[in-house]
C-alpha cells in the first residue's frame, strides 16, 4: 500500500512540475530572447519567472491535495460521480483564482518578486481555467489508474484463492483416506448389492468430474451447486448409513442465485468431519435456502477423538466471497448447534 501511495504523490509531484513551466514557456522564452525585441515582458528578471513558477507549482500541490481530502481521487474505492467531477472543477478553479490574487497581494505588500507585465497578468484568468483543467482530468485519471491497478491486484489474489481452493477440493477428494472409504465401501456394494454398485460409481465420477471441472468457474448458479451435493450426498450417505441424515429446503427463487462453486460441499464436509456420526448419535445436516442467503447448520457433537483440520475451509470461503461478491459469511453458534450462513447473490 506504501508503494501505491508513493506513486500517487510522484505523480502529483511530476504532473505539478510539468504544468508550473509549460503554463509560464512564454516568459522562459522571452528571459532567454537575446534580440533585444522583448516587448510584452518588459523589465522582467530571472527571479521574478522563478518565483512565479515556484509559486504555480506550490499552489498546484495545493489544489492537488483538496481535491484528495475532499473527493478521494486517491483512493480506488471512492465513487467518483460526474457531480463530484463539476464540483471539483469549480472549486479547483475558484481555490486557482483566489491563490493567484493571494500571491498578487503578497507581492504589492511584501515586495515578493514577480512578473508586472500588463500581457502577464491579461494571461491569469486563461491560465486558471488550464491548470482547473489539468488538476481535475489529472485527479480523474490518476482514480481511474488506481482503481484498475486494484482490480488487477482482486483478480490476481481471486485466481490464488481458487488455486487454493481448487488445491482443497482435490485433496479432500482425492486424499487417500477418502478414496480407501469409497472403494471399500463400492467393493461391499459389489458383492452385495450390484445395482447399488453401479449407482454408486456414477454419482462417485459426478463428484469427481465436477470437482475438476467446476472449480475453474469463480461462481455457478445454487441450482448446478445443489446437483454435484446430492451427488456428494449420496456418497455420504452409503457409507454413515441411518446414521447420517439430511434436512434440504431450498426455494425455487433461490436456485438460479450465484454462489462460490463447492460451498456448500465444503460446508457439510465440515459438519461430517468435526461431529460424531454413531448408532449412538446419528447426526442431521440441515441446508436451507431462501431469498439472498443459504445456512447450513447442525448440532454440535464433539467426536471422542478430536481430527487435526488445517481450519483453512471456512477462511477460505470467506476470502472467496470477500474478493468475488465484497460479501461476509456469518458463523456462530446457538443453542449447542453451528450455524453457517452464506450470501446467495
Amino acid at each position: 500500500m506504501k508503494v501505491i501511495v508513493d506513486k500517487y504523490v510522484l505523480a502529483v509531484i511530476v504532473i505539478s512540475v510539468a504544468v508550473a513551466f509549460l503554463t509560464h514557456f512564454p516568459e522562459l522564452i522571452s528571459l532567454f530572447d537575446h534580440s533585444g525585441q522583448n516587448n510584452l515582458f518588459p523589465g522582467m528578471r530571472m527571479a521574478d519567472v522563478a518565483n512565479e513558477i515556484f509559486f504555480t507549482f506550490v499552489s498546484l500541490l495545493i489544489l492537488f491535495a483538496l481535491n484528495t481530502i475532499i473527493f478521494g481521487f486517491n483512493r480506488a474505492s471512492a465513487r467518483i460521480t460526474w457531480v463530484k467531477m463539476v464540483l471539483s472543477f469549480v472549486m479547483t478553479w475558484i481555490m486557482s483564482n483566489l491563490l493567484g490574487q493571494g500571491f498578487v497581494f503578497l507581492h504589492h505588500h511584501f515586495d515578493i518578486p514577480a512578473i508586472d507585465a500588463m500581457v502577464h497578468h491579461y494571461l491569469h484568468p486563461l491560465r486558471d481555467f488550464i491548470i482547473t483543467c489539468l488538476v481535475t482530468g489529472s485527479c480523474y485519471m490518476i482514480h481511474l489508474l488506481r482503481k484498475s491497478q486494484q482490480v488487477l491486484v482482486e483478480n490476481q489474489q481471486l485466481r490464488a484463492e481458487n488455486l487454493l481452493n481448487q488445491y482443497e477440493a482435490l485433496k479432500s477428494q482425492l486424499n487417500p483416506h477418502m478414496l480407501f472409504n469409497s472403494l471399500n465401501t463400492l467393493r461391499s456394494l459389489i458383492r452385495e448389492t450390484p445395482d447399488k454398485a453401479q449407482s454408486y460409481l456414477q454419482e462417485l465420477s459426478r463428484v469427481l468430474r465436477y470437482t475438476l471441472q467446476e472449480n475453474e468457474c469463480q461462481s455457478v448458479t445454487l441450482r448446478e451447486e445443489m446437483d454435484f451435493v446430492r451427488a456428494y450426498l449420496y456418497l455420504l450417505e452409503m457409507r454413515y448409513e441411518d446414521n447420517l441424515a439430511f434436512d434440504i429446503r431450498i426455494g425455487q427463487e433461490a436456485e438460479t442465485r450465484m454462489l462460490p462453486p463447492m460451498s456448500v460441499q465444503l460446508l457439510i464436509e465440515n459438519a461430517v468431519k468435526h461431529n460424531e456420526i454413531s448408532n449412538r448419535r446419528p447426526l442431521v445436516v440441515h441446508i436451507h435456502a431462501a431469498g439472498d442467503s443459504l445456512t447450513v447448520s447442525n448440532p454440535i457433537q464433539p467426536k471422542l477423538t478430536a481430527s487435526g483440520g488445517t481450519c483453512i475451509g471456512l477462511a477460505n470461503l470467506a476470502k472467496r466471497y470477500r474478493l468475488l461478491f465484497k460479501k461476509e459469511i456469518e458463523v456462530r453458534e446457538d443453542n449447542n448447534t453451528f450455524i453457517v450462513t452464506i450470501p446467495l447473490i
